[in-house]
């Protein structure tokens, strides 16, 4: 996911995709610790993503505190 579409979402959409990535990472999480994740590099593309998401979420809540 790229910061550019993450922007463009509105605060009910993000607060969704950052439950469902939360859900992915526990899921690659379990998979990797059962020694069944194929490709673990996934984990940390679902934390940047998440981590994308937060930030996003923190400056559209600046955004509305500010102006």
């Amino acid at each position: 996911m790229k910061a550019s579409e993450v922007v463009n979402l509105n605060p009910a959409e993000l607060e969704e995709r950052l439950i469902e990535l939360k859900e992915d990472l526990f899921y690659l999480r379990m998979q990797h610790a059962t020694n069944q994740l194929d490709n673990p590099i996934l984990i940390s593309q679902v934390r940047k993503d998440i981590a994308r998401v937060k930030t996003v979420i923190r400056m559209k809540q600046l955004e509305r505190a500010g102006g």
